[in-house]
């Protein structure tokens, strides 16, 4: 069975591929403090109390925290006594390479994005995902990331709105029942939640007209299925397109172990 790790900056997801479907998914907090030994004992009871009879025998991890990446690493080896397999790095072979400006590193979540939803839904896409940042990736027709877009997440402009005005409260985002707030934390959301409506929106808009060219979009991340209900420019909707894409790409790298 394969451990797939998808690490932000964050949340980290931990899903069970068992070769034809997900057992179990779960979430903890991103902390690089945390220890494989640690990791192991969360991870070792959740599966208990699932009661799943599991076998790992391998393992790929995505990491936007490259200090996480280590403890990770660890608890692969000494648990589960695999190697695992590190998006980004040199030995993990990608379907299809980025097409970015030469010394470019692009984000290893983007790339099993990339990877997730040309599988699914083939060439001329633009990914959205909610993360801690909102990103639009756009895959080109034959699968490779060619760029996109990078703006600040929902939650961190609630926050750094916050920080920033004394005034202002910590709220949490939600759909309005209204644009016209009439009080501060209803003006807050209405401005969050509209606002990103618009972003989303206006950005798919220009890479459109750039593209000169018809092109889906993917909404993916823990925000995605919430500002669907008030915009039509996502087709799809996916919450597992980047456990999707890392089982992908590890089954992409098998093929060339056994060559």
């Amino acid at each position: 069975m394969l451990l797939a790790i998808d690490c932000g900056n964050t949340n980290t997801v931990f899903s069970i591929w068992d070769g034809t479907r997900f057992l179990a998914t779960w979430r903890i907090a991103t902390d690089h403090k945390r220890t494989a030994d640690e990791y192991y004992v969360w991870l070792q009871t959740l599966i208990t109390l699932k009661r799943l009879e599991v076998t790992i025998g391998s393992a790929i991890i995505s990491s936007t925290v490259p200090r996480v990446v280590f403890n990770l690493r660890v608890l692969c080896n000494r648990y589960f006594d695999c190697r695992p397999l590190v998006v980004g790095k040199p030995e993990c072979r990608l379907p299809h390479n980025p097409r970015v400006d030469q010394g470019t590193t692009v984000g290893p979540d983007r790339l099993v994005n990339t990877a997730g939803a040309f599988d699914r839904h083939g060439g001329n896409l633009v990914v959205v995902d909610f993360g801690t940042a909102t990103t639009f990736d756009v895959v080109d027709y034959d699968g490779a990331y060619v760029g996109g877009v990078i703006s600040p997440g929902v939650n961190l402009s609630l926050e750094a709105l916050h920080m920033a005005a004394a005034a202002l409260p910590h709220v949490d985002i939600t759909r309005p029942p209204q644009a016209i707030g009439t009080n501060t934390v209803a003006c807050m959301q209405s401005g969050v939640y509209w606002g990103y409506i618009g972003l989303v929106e206006g950005i798919v808009r220009q890479v459109r007209r750039e593209r000169n060219q018809p092109m889906k979009v993917i909404a993916t991340g823990g925000l995605a299925s919430l500002f669907a209900q008030d915009t039509g420019v996502f087709d799809f909707v996916e919450d597992d397109l980047t456990m999707h894409g890392l089982v992908l790409i590890h089954d992409y790298n098998k093929g060339f172990e056994t060559a």
